[in-house]
């Protein structure tokens, strides 16, 4: 009963008006502006990527101990069921899905390229680490670059799958990501497997218009919200255990163990991904605070914080013995955020993450040296 009333009042308003999308909304690409609002940024969806991309990190801190920790893997399979498909969802709001060269050239350099480079660098930090597998090539993306790679195909899919009507064209997706797992040779190479997957939630962001996606901010949907991330917490707890590769949707139902109800298990799991996606993002704040402008740069996060949870993950460092440590890991994954979000960090890596050098040469003319100098000359 309360899940259908969650249901009801929250999620399914949504997608029902989804018949009647006239596709009239105007994002501009990959930022939060509305073009009726040019100079104001969304809080909302900046303090939901800042929030997001502290469970990305903490995920990505905690996963080595879930081996020797029944709670830890609880906790872990909880974050792993929402917070990419919620980022993937922000992502496909904020697309357009043009498909003219110039635009697709455009999106090849801000994430093919990117990919290409710290593909490169990830390699080398590998090999300094010591660590196996270094010699992947670029058909394997490595670590959690695989985002990126995947991101360039929804963008491409995205062309097609707005053509559809919006019930259509996701019925079609979840069809389709549904049936890739019965196909063994999608996997890991090119981000196939996750890149089908999970495109159903970058086409439901992108159909989604903003007074839609904000009907979660009511207060019955917050309330019920509580139950249901309970319960899908308690339900962890007391099923049986299960592959984290269910979650991580990069592996064919036949390499799961399950070649022929895979296809019902990944169903389950994206009807308890859209629940908890709603779930958190209900809680939400819409007003800005002093971490709402991490938002606008979360990719920074993202490409930068392997090189910490890798350095970890080789020497050991992060145990975790009792309920302190478990809060020092909370500390030390927010301290990443801050770290990799800060302006050193990113006029120091916006070369590599954004192609561009606009950080290093607004500083450099700022410097008493290079005025004083231009001053003379």
């Amino acid at each position: 009963m309360v899940l259908y009333k969650f249901l009801t009042s929250s999620y399914y308003p949504l997608t029902l008006s989804l018949k009647n999308n006239t596709l009239g909304k105007e994002i501009v690409p990959e930022t939060n502006y509305i073009k009726d609002e040019p100079m104001q940024r969304e809080a909302f969806f900046d303090n939901a990527k800042v929030l997001l991309i502290f469970f990305v990190v903490f995920g990505h801190v905690i996963q080595p101990l879930t081996l020797d920790s029944d709670p830890i893997q609880v906790l872990y399979h909880w974050v792993y069921f929402f917070h990419m498909p919620a980022f993937i969802l922000l992502s496909g709001f904020f697309a357009k899905g043009i498909g003219s060269k110039s635009y697709i050239s455009k999106l090849f350099k801000k994430l093919i390229v990117p990919y290409i480079l710290f593909h490169i660098l990830y390699t080398g930090y590998y090999l300094l680490l010591g660590m196996d597998g270094w010699q992947t090539t670029f058909i394997y993306p490595r670590w959690s670059l695989w985002f990126l790679l995947s991101l360039f195909c929804w963008h491409l899919l995205l062309i097609i799958f707005k053509k559809l009507p919006p019930l259509l064209s996701m019925s079609t997706a979840v069809g389709i990501a549904v049936a890739i797992g019965y196909i063994d040779w999608v996997g890991h190479t090119l981000s196939l497997s996750r890149t089908f997957v999970f495109f159903p939630f970058f086409l439901l962001g992108y159909w989604l218009t903003k007074d839609q996606l904000l009907k979660v901010k009511t207060k019955t949907v917050k309330t019920i919200s509580i139950v249901v991330m309970s319960i899908v917490a308690i339900g962890l707890v007391i099923a049986p255990p299960f592959a984290n590769e269910w979650l991580l949707a990069s592996h064919s139902y036949q390499a799961l163990g399950f070649p022929v109800l895979g296809g019902g298990f990944r169903l389950g799991v994206f009807v308890v991904a859209t629940l908890m996606i709603v779930s958190i993002l209900a809680w939400v704040p819409t007003k800005h605070n002093i971490f709402t402008h991490i938002g606008e740069k979360t990719l920074y996060v993202y490409l930068l914080h392997g090189i910490f949870i890798q350095f970890f993950r080789q020497t050991e460092l992060l145990k975790v013995s009792n309920f302190f440590d478990m809060i020092g890991l909370v500390i030390i994954s927010f301290a990443i955020v801050l770290v990799l979000a800060s302006k050193p960090v990113r006029m120091v890596a916006q070369p590599l993450v954004e192609g561009r050098f606009t950080m290093l040469r607004e500083r450099f003319q700022s410097s008493p040296k290079y005025k004083t100098s231009n001053t003379s000359t």
